[in-house]
């Protein structure tokens, strides 16, 4: 396993290398077959955003699972504890719904990231940034573990059932929805 800590728009302490690197192998222990694990700290030099001034952002790729979580705080060490938790609450969910996915059969595949669109003040549609990735044949099912894993709140993703494009996303009750063509 391969822990990387790095920081944007500010300096890292060795003692603080060690402490996240020793927090972020106690909460792998959760799950095995973590492969790489990014730990990014960036300061927020906003003064309104005093309770939230440092972020950590923990990026994993276990099992061939993306697994990302973010999480502020007004220090380093805060911030981490608050990523941590959920970092550990992610792979808990992971590794229940890959045992229940194991007692059924069939093959599972799951996709990467999405694109991003941003709405500008003078109300068109401005495309800030595109990301192109594989689309993988999943069941919706898969799609909503990956969407959970991403932390992204719609999915695009080929339906292995009906060999078409769905878009899983989620309704402001809690529950997801799933947009098919006919």
């Amino acid at each position: 396993m391969e822990i990387r800590v790095h920081a944007t728009r500010m300096s890292l302490s060795d003692s603080l290398r060690e402490h996240t690197a020793e927090k972020i192998g106690h909460a792998t222990r959760v799950i095995d077959g973590a492969e790489t694990i990014d730990v990014e700290y960036r300061e927020e030099r906003n003064p309104r955003l005093a309770d939230e001034r440092y972020r950590v952002e923990v990026t994993s790729l276990v099992r061939g699972h993306v697994v990302r979580v973010e999480a502020a705080g007004a220090d380093e060490r805060t911030a981490l504890d608050f990523a941590i938790d959920k970092y550990e609450n992610r792979l808990r969910r992971m590794k229940e719904r890959m045992v229940d996915r194991h007692r059924r059969p069939g093959e599972k595949r799951l996709n990467e990231e999405s694109a991003g669109v941003e709405e500008t003040t003078d109300h068109t549609l401005q495309i800030d940034r595109v990301k192109r990735f594989v689309v993988k044949p999943m069941t919706p099912e898969e799609a909503a573990l990956q969407m959970e894993l991403l932390g992204h709140s719609f999915y695009l993703f080929l339906n292995a059932d009906t060999d078409q494009y769905g878009v899983l996303y989620r309704r402001r009750g809690g529950n997801l929805g799933l947009i098919e063509p006919q």
